[in-house]
């Protein structure tokens, strides 16, 4: 479904229960990645990922290949980070969807943009890929 739609359910109020929940779940999975990353939650970004996840990014103009398992492995449980979440859009149809989220590391003086791959896996909403860049901010 994509966000035009999104829009006009919620701006005109038609009921369509199924494109409603499906939107709540992708939130819900963004946010247990968000959350679970700032919260040191391994577990909720374990839940948010699919096990075969990658991350990619560029450095130094050369692609950088993050293993999924490998990123929350770093995730230390109960050690808080100082990350600001908030999601930007999501895009979905069926079984598929996008969504970017940008995260705010006041620590690092840089604003993160992900940009986020998901399907509805065995019932469940799945992040299966991630993209991501950053920009440093003055003092």
């Amino acid at each position: 479904m994509n966000k035009i739609l999104i829009i006009m359910l919620l701006v005109f109020g038609i009921q369509n229960s199924s494109a409603q929940s499906d939107l709540e779940l992708i939130a819900a999975t963004l946010m247990d990645y968000i959350e679970g990353t700032a919260n040191g939650e391994p577990d909720r970004v374990s839940r948010a990922f699919h096990s075969e996840l990658n991350l990619y990014s560029i450095t130094n103009d050369s692609l950088k290949v993050w293993y999924g398992q490998n990123y929350i492995g770093g995730i230390k449980e109960g050690k808080k980070s100082n990350r600001i979440g908030r999601i930007v859009s999501i895009d979905f149809e069926n079984d598929a969807s996008m969504a970017k989220i940008e995260i705010l590391m006041p620590d690092a003086k840089r604003i993160y943009t992900d940009y986020l791959m998901l399907l509805k896996y065995e019932g469940n909403w799945k992040i299966i890929h991630k993209s991501y860049t950053f920009v440093n901010y003055p003092n």
